[in-house]
């Protein structure tokens, strides 16, 4: 089985893409803080974004693993199950940190504000997926999923600050 990864790391356009409007760069796996998973879990860093937040791979294996976002204001969620579907929620919707509700509304207005900022943004990112051969997924279907995996089984993937045995707190409302 050919990485996943691998081949984002491969294709310059659609690393490009990932770094911005997808705000995910591999090259930012080290996140700033001692962090463990609750359950005591694997938890490996992988990449990272502007901000100082990580993403993580949960447990043991490969690019099939659980993907939790921490960012650097102690804040985590759960986002996909395995490296393709985080591939299709930065590719589709690069603004999911604003969809609080999971709405399409609130997705539509912040897809918006990327357009305008990124006029050629759908061209881009079909251009990415192709080069990693994707097939994208609709935006509805996109956000769907990233709520049933943080309001489900998002729950049972608790990132702790070590120093402190404190948990993170939830990025989206439960």
């Amino acid at each position: 089985m050919n990485s996943l990864i691998g081949a984002v790391r491969e294709q310059e356009e659609a690393a490009r893409f990932l770094t911005w409007p997808g705000d995910f760069d591999l090259d930012r796996g080290d996140h700033v803080e001692e962090v463990h998973l609750a359950s005591g879990a694997a938890l490996e860093g992988f990449a990272g974004d502007g901000a100082g937040g990580t993403f993580f791979f949960c447990g043991e294996g490969g690019e099939e693993r659980p993907v939790l976002y921490a960012d650097s204001e102690g804040g985590a969620a759960l986002l996909a199950i395995g490296f393709p579907e985080l591939l299709q929620l930065l590719l589709v919707a690069p603004w999911w940190r604003g969809c609080q509700r999971f709405t399409a509304e609130e997705s539509r207005q912040l897809a918006a504000e990327y357009l305008e900022e990124v006029p050629n943004l759908e061209a881009r990112r079909d251009r990415a997926a192709a080069a990693l051969g994707l097939a994208l997924a609709a935006e509805k279907d996109v956000l769907d999923r990233l709520r049933e995996v943080v309001l489900g089984i998002g729950g049972n993937f608790v990132l702790i600050f070590t120093p402190e045995g404190a948990p993170y707190e939830p990025l989206f409302p439960g």
